[in-house]
């Protein structure tokens, strides 16, 4: 067996791992801001400041009973949750937390990423619509028509938004002129600027296409429970609705990391490691969608729908048509 693959192998076992960490560490976190946030107390009796919730929450759903309802498709509908997962967890192979590391104690070199793909935003994108699939075919294989009426939401939602989403992205490729990460990371080393500045208007718009996408407060119509009973995973339960806000969260998380690269610099940053300042730009991101969830109230369904077509989209392609115009004035 070649040692690229092994240490391929041992690289993502690694990084998945860290990944459901950091969500597990982050569904306490944005419990406890959103309560300071909203004056009241989030999590706090379960260990030092309710940092053990999430482990509390983990035991509560695995005792919980496992049914698979009647009529249902039982083998798509216990591997729709699973699709969505891996889309999520699959974005991170190409996200880069830096360029070399040395391993302590050796003089051993390692990338600080998987692989550097150099079509990596087209594969982030194809993933994400992949992910769609998990939701669709949940909500189709349940044999409930609530679960079946917020799947088809959801699919319609994440389409309309994807849009407006690569729309905003293509601003940076255009300046950048690359589709690789690190390439993107290197050409704003090479310009001496972050492309938050002159692509502010993307950022803006791939804040709020994102927040839509992964379906958070106010864009979370597709599991609007006054209006779908629960959404797409209405006969969800237990680990198998654990996976589905799992692999919502980790598309949080990657959308983090992507906004980091794309508009932040990713790695790029003085004195402190790479990985670290890459982290720091993920935690800026990820506060910004928590301020978000908890100021704005949900939003009604056609408006979202506007917020998407009639808004984002015009928005997304004036600043598109602007960016062409002022790098070809450049070159």
């Amino acid at each position: 067996m070649p040692d690229g693959f092994i240490v391929t192998v041992i690289k993502s076992f690694a990084l998945v791992n860290m990944v459901m960490l950091v969500f597990a560490l982050m569904t306490w976190i944005e419990r406890r801001l959103i309560g300071r946030f909203q004056v009241r107390y989030g999590p706090n009796r379960v260990g030092p400041g309710g940092v053990l919730q999430p482990i509390a929450d983990l035991g509560k759903l695995l005792r919980k009973e496992s049914i698979i309802p009647a009529g249902s498709s039982p083998v798509l509908y216990l591997a729709a949750p699973a699709v969505s997962l891996f889309a999520s967890l699959a974005v991170f192979g190409v996200i880069p937390f830096g360029e070399q590391a040395t391993i302590p104690f050796t003089d051993w070199k390692i990338f600080l990423y998987i692989a550097d793909v150099n079509v990596a935003l087209l594969l982030i994108f194809a993933l994400g619509s992949f992910s769609f699939y998990g939701f669709l075919v949940g909500g189709w294989a349940s044999s409930s028509k609530y679960s079946l009426y917020g799947s088809m939401r959801a699919v319609a939602q994440l389409v309309s938004y994807e849009v407006a989403l690569t729309m905003a992205v293509i601003g940076v490729v255009m300046m950048s002129q690359s589709l690789s990460l690190i390439g993107i990371v290197q050409a704003q080393e090479r310009d001496g600027i972050w492309y938050i500045v002159p692509q502010f208007a993307g950022f803006v718009i791939y804040l709020l296409a994102s927040t839509a996408e992964v379906s958070r407060i106010p864009f979370d119509l597709p599991e609007a429970e006054g209006e779908l009973v629960a959404g797409y995973h209405t006969e969800y339960g237990g680990m198998r609705w654990a996976m589905y806000q799992n692999a919502e969260f980790v598309a949080t998380i990657a959308f983090s990391a992507l906004a980091s690269i794309l508009f932040l610099g990713g790695y790029d940053g003085p004195f402190l490691p790479g990985p670290v300042w890459m982290l720091l730009k993920m935690a800026l991101f990820l506060f910004l969608m928590i301020w978000i969830r908890s100021t704005l109230p949900r939003v009604r369904y056609d408006r979202l729908m506007i917020i998407g077509w009639k808004v984002l989209l015009p928005a997304a392609t004036l600043n598109l048509l602007v960016t062409a115009a002022v790098v070809v004035w450049v070159d």
